[in-house]
């Protein structure tokens, strides 16, 4: 098998790129200095020169509450560059697995979202990753999406980097406690999509660390396990006031993995643990 990843220099296309040498796959990594996935014909030419089987898709623009105000960059890249790489898989016969998002769904409720449930994005961010799933649902047959939420990994910016940073400044701090779902932990999700992608198990699929939590709940134990001694001040959404409307429901159902026969995702404290570790503030 030879892969290529896109988004390499982020939290999940590094720790994908990680696990793909660990298992001495062939791969290639970019990231948007070598490849632009906004320009079709730099796309094109790539995928045509390399001839993957498998395009590992974890580039995207993340930037939630920027989204409101640029709409046009975050469908540029998260709707049109990943229909531009779906249209050069579909010229190579390659597999490719798609990263998607909670944020496709309406968050309303206090049920698991299966991934066929009905989807209405919130925000522009979850708007442009659910014209991404479009595109490659259109264009290909052999193809993996897989939402995934609350990101967290060794390379690059996340929740626990940021309360980590504050509680050097802050005694008390502010946190949201009315959204609740799943956080999902790079190094555990990298072996897993190396799995699915080994397979033509195509689909739809969910993929986050076991158990639920509110944001304020992941950061009372953030500073548990982090030794950290900073008060959690519980606020709803609402009072927080961010740009960009988020889904209070982000709980996803996993089932469709067990149905693959691929195994579940370390629970999250385990999870939360073990990067802790990794990033040397444990």
């Amino acid at each position: 098998m030879k892969v290529l990843v896109t988004g390499a220099s982020g939290q999940l296309g590094y720790d994908v790129c990680k696990e793909l040498e660990s298992r001495k796959i062939e791969h290639m990594g970019t990231s948007s200095r070598e490849l632009d996935i906004t320009d079709a014909t730099a796309v094109d030419l790539l995928v045509q020169a390399y001839s993957p089987d498998v395009v590992i898709h974890c580039a995207a623009y993340t930037k939630v509450d920027r989204a409101e105000e640029e709409p046009e960059r975050a469908f540029a890249v998260n709707e049109q560059g990943t229909r531009n790489l779906a249209a050069a898989c579909k010229k190579i016969d390659a597999r490719m697995a798609y990263l998607s998002t909670d944020y496709v769904f309406p968050g309303s409720g206090e049920g698991y979202y299966a991934v066929d449930d009905p989807i209405g994005p919130q925000n522009v961010y979850g708007a442009s990753k659910l014209a991404g799933e479009r595109a490659v649902q259109e264009l290909l047959n052999q193809y993996f999406i897989v939402r995934i939420s609350w990101v967290f990994g060794a390379n690059g910016n996340n929740f626990i980097k940021t309360m980590l940073r504050l509680a050097q400044e802050h005694e008390q701090l502010s946190v949201v406690c009315d959204q609740i779902g799943s956080p999902t932990y790079t190094a555990d999700l990298a072996p897993l999509l190396c799995d699915l992608v080994e397979t033509e198990k195509y689909g739809v699929y969910h993929a986050t660390n076991e158990g639920v939590c509110s944001w304020a709940e992941f950061a009372e134990e953030i500073f548990r396990q982090a030794g950290k001694h900073v008060i959690v001040n519980p606020v709803t959404t609402a009072e927080y006031g961010a740009k960009a409307p988020r889904p209070l429901n982000s709980r996803l159902s996993k089932g469709k993995l067990a149905l693959a026969n691929l195994s579940p995702m370390p629970q999250w404290k385990d999870a939360l643990g073990r990067f802790l570790v990794e990033i040397g503030a444990n």
